[in-house]
């Protein structure tokens, strides 16, 4: 008696190896596709910086003409310092006079470095974190309306008009100054704004966006420009030292409201490796195995019961 001959069934297709690379649909956007929609148009982004310099220009120059006040308020201010043992500004202004290049480079400095070092700052972070430049655009805003309205409530002259304070003008006498002799009748700048200072808390803000903003090791040598910045302001008299103080104040409240962007989370892809079963290869290789033994025996026995009959 002949076997029957056993058919095996055709084939299915072979299971498609999976390339551990994720799907299109669900792929993790590209860096530059994510900066790119954290990142607000610019021409919006530019009528926006240009309407907010353009309110703090002319929004200074409200507080011109309380010279009386302003008079009244730098002599609160210069007592205040006494009695809480401040170290005076002079002591930074006699450094500053030991040469005439030292304090030359002192004005050029307060002239020239406070508005373009700013804007680069910003353009920068608009370029490479814009979710970054969002939130220090923010924080600027919120500081310099808050020094405004300060402006605003108690007009100061700085120490270099204030005969007590005996410091020197260093901008009249050295150049370059920005500012016109008679404060009365400058009407590029308002003299009487001096509280809190502007040039320290935006050179700090600068600092500490870029320590945020970047990882490298040296990124906290920013705080150089803000260190630097208020010897500048004080050596040469534009300001006292609970300017920046109140400057300080004034910016860790807007740090508070505003909190800086959290870094994007990492997505990390797990490949397979060739050769190596997969989870779910390994857990249906135990059931594959126990089902095809079941087959094979079943198979055996009806061999066996053909072959005897």
């Amino acid at each position: 008696m002949k076997a029957r001959e056993s058919r095996t069934a055709p084939a299915g297709p072979e299971p498609a190896i999976p390339s551990g690379r994720p799907d299109q649909a669900g792929a993790p956007p590209h860096p530059a596709a994510r900066g790119a929609s954290a990142r607000p148009p610019l021409v919006r982004e530019l009528l926006l910086v240009v309407g907010l310099f353009l309110v703090y220009k002319f929004g200074r120059q409200l507080a011109n003409g309380h010279t009386a006040e302003a008079f009244r308020n730098a002599h609160r201010v210069w007592d205040a310092e006494r009695a809480v043992r401040l170290p005076g500004e002079g002591l930074v202004q006699d450094a500053l006079l030991h040469g005439d290049g030292l304090v030359h480079v002192a004005n050029t400095y307060y002239a020239t470095v406070h508005f373009p070092a700013t804007l680069l700052f910003l353009v920068w972070l608009y370029v490479r974190r814009p979710r970054h430049y969002v939130w220090a655009r923010r924080v600027l805003a919120a500081l310099t309306a808050a020094a405004l309205a300060l402006h605003l409530a108690f007009p100061l002259a700085p120490p270099r008009l204030l005969a007590a304070t005996h410091l020197v003008d260093t901008a009249r006498v050295y150049g370059p100054s920005v500012y016109a002799a008679k404060p009365s009748s400058d009407s590029m700048a308002n003299q009487f704004a001096a509280m809190p200072s502007l040039h320290f808390g935006w050179a700090l803000m600068l600092a500490i966006g870029l320590i945020a903003a970047t990882r490298s090791r040296l990124r906290w040598l920013w705080l150089l420009h803000p260190l630097t910045t208020l010897l500048v302001i004080v050596g040469t008299a534009n300001h006292y030292w609970l300017d920046a103080l109140m400057a300080t104040a004034l910016l860790g409240i807007a740090l508070a409201v505003l909190r800086p962007p959290r870094p994007a989370p990492s997505r990390v892809v797990h490949r397979s490796v060739p050769g190596r079963p997969t989870a779910p290869a390994r857990a249906g290789t135990g059931v594959g195995a126990e089902a095809g033994a079941e087959t094979g025996v079943g198979a055996g026995a009806a061999a066996k019961a053909g072959a005897v009959r």
